[in-house]
This record gives structure tokens, sequence and C-alpha cells, in this order.
């Protein structure tokens, strides 16, 4: 199968850009939602109608989504947190419990003439020690034996635009190119009201090149594909979705995420994947949720992603592109 056709055939349903609720998240690739999750799914009662937002429309969902990603007052910033844990899985293996991830990310969005909104974003993981939550520095893989280095995520910028549309497939650096202009799909997102509280999940998977090619990167890379996917889930009042006063709305949801061995464990294209599972969520400052280990060390090593970037600039690569600038390949055991 041809490259292209492989990208083309290995997505479903309506584009999304990556960062449905967290961002889609802070690993900066784009995806489209699942087959069973296209738009204009959403069910349930009257808030999904107004009286301030329609919820079955694109421009409905755009307002809806920038409130909940940071603040129509434009200019303002807004955080989001997650906190949760790192999973490894091996065939006829018990799943272990790796490393914790815990991070945030900070927000501001600017309006432009047409309607569009950009969404422009700062965010950090941090893998940290599961009982004490000190951030790591180095980590003793139990699989291969052997203490590696631990590399952080941080994404600066992340950034996309919110529009009354689904944004249409990536290009993946020109990888994944069509020649046919794609047919823009309205931005609703499958909404369900359950009582008092509007909910929205969404299940994202990828397959895209690698930036990791295994000839280059014999111990970090997990293959010349690179399959993930995503679930995230939102939970918000249906009153305060409701509320024009409200330019910015607090969420509650969780993010999982099944995804390659990560490259700093060194396993190469051994059996077996990582699991992300860890609750998320908006609020006035990180320091509110977050261990204070993990803000000692933002503070310390990251003291610009406390706050969002004031200018748009169109640019972002996946976590697999960043490790690709700033990482080495490690040597390969009995090389020299």
């Amino acid at each position: 199968m041809q490259r292209r056709q492989f990208l083309q055939n290995g997505f479903a349903g309506v584009g999304v850009g990556a960062a449905m609720g967290l961002a889609m998240g802070a690993f900066g690739e784009k995806a489209m939602a699942g087959e069973h999750m296209r738009a204009g799914t959403s069910v349930g009662g009257d808030a999904l109608r107004g009286p301030y937002l329609d919820l079955l429309t694109g421009r409905g969902n755009q307002l809806a989504y920038a409130r909940l990603q940071s603040d129509l007052d434009f200019g303002k910033q807004k955080y989001f947190w997650f906190k949760g844990y790192v999973m490894g899985h091996q065939p006829t293996q018990r799943i272990r419990d790796l490393v914790g991830a815990q991070g945030f990310g900070v927000i501001r969005l600017n309006e432009r003439e047409d309607g569009v909104i950009e969404r422009i974003c700062r965010e950090i993981i941090l893998y940290t020690d599961l009982r004490s939550n000190e951030v790591l520095q180095e980590w003793h893989n139990p699989y291969i034996d052997e203490t590696v280095p631990v590399v952080h995520v941080d994404n600066d910028p992340f950034n996309y635009l919110i529009e009354p549309f689904f944004p249409v497939p990536p290009d993946f650096g020109g990888l994944n190119k069509n020649e046919e202009k794609p047919k823009r799909v309205p931005f609703v997102l499958p909404w369900v009201q359950n009582g008092d509280w509007l909910e929205m999940e969404l299940h994202i998977h990828l397959a895209y090149p690698n930036a990791l090619q295994p000839d280059e990167w014999p111990r970090e890379s997990s293959g010349e594909i690179a399959q993930v996917s995503e679930f995230f889930a939102h939970h918000v009042r249906a009153e305060d979705m409701q509320n024009e006063k409200l330019t910015t709305l607090p969420y509650r949801g969780t993010w999982n995420r099944i995804t390659p061995w990560l490259p700093w464990m060194l396993m190469g294209q051994a059996e077996g994947n990582c699991q992300y599972a860890a609750f998320m969520g908006t609020c006035e400052h990180p320091g509110d949720v977050l261990p204070r280990p993990v803000i000692d060390y933002a503070e310390k090593h990251y003291a610009t992603y406390f706050d969002a970037p004031d200018v748009w600039t169109p640019v972002g690569l996946s976590s697999l592109e960043n490790y690709k600038h700033t990482q080495k390949p490690a040597p390969v055991k009995g090389r020299t």
C-alpha cells in the first residue's frame, strides 16, 4: 500500500484537530473522529438547541468549544490540567503502572475579522514517580532492566484554528498529499444531554509515518508507522453552556491514550504499547490542582509555560517530531 493511501485509509469519520478537550492534547498530532462519532450525532434535551447556542450547528459548536478551551473575552488566558498514569502492556503479561503523567497548558483566543478563532497555547507533560509525585530525571525500565533518561513533553506553541467547520486532514509535512480539495464538514460535536449535564466524547484514531524511523532510531522507534488512539470525555453544566453571560466554561473529564512505547523508554519494536489514563479539566491555576513537586519543577524549568503566547503562529510539531529535533539516537547495545 502506498504511503499516501495508507494515511488516507488510516482515518475514519470527520476531521477534528488533535486536541479536543485536552487541547487534543499535549501531543500535537491531529486526527479524525471515529466512524460512530460523525458530525450531527448530538442527542438529548433542550440545552442542545438554545436559547444561546444551537449545538446542532457549526457556529454554535465553534463558540461552545472556544469557551471550553479558553475565554471569548479575547486576550484573557485560561489553564487546563491533567493528572494520571502511563501503563505498559505486553502480550500475555499483566499491565504495569510505569510512571505518572501530569501537566498543564495555558490558552488564549484571538478572533479574526472573518470570525475564525485562533487558539494559542503552550503545554507540558511531566513524567513523575508513582508514589512521591517527584518529576523524574531518569527511570528504571523493568522490561529491559536498564535505567534511561526521561524526556518530558513541551509544546511551545501548540496552536490551531477553531472554525464553524472541522479542519481538513493534516499533511504530516507533505506526506499526506491530496490533490482533491476536501469537503468542509460543519463542526458539530457529539453532545449528549443527561439531566443537568452536557457530555461530549471523542475517539480519535491515528496512523501516520513515524518521525523516528527505525533505521536511524533503532532503540527509540516503534516502527515505520505510529498507531495512536486518543479518548476524551467532557462534562459541562447545561445551564452554563446556555448562559450568554459566561464567556468561558469550566469542564471536567477524562483523557485516555493508547500509544507505542515512549521513545525514551528504549523499547524499540518490542511487542506491546503504553496506555495513558488521566483526569482532566480547567482551573484558575495549575497549582490549585497539581501536586507541589510538579508545580515547583515547572516553575523552575518551564516558567514561560504559565503564560500563553500573545501572537498566533501557524506552527506545531508532534511529540515525536520534537523528540527528533532535540534528542540523539541512543547507542545500540554491543556496538562501539
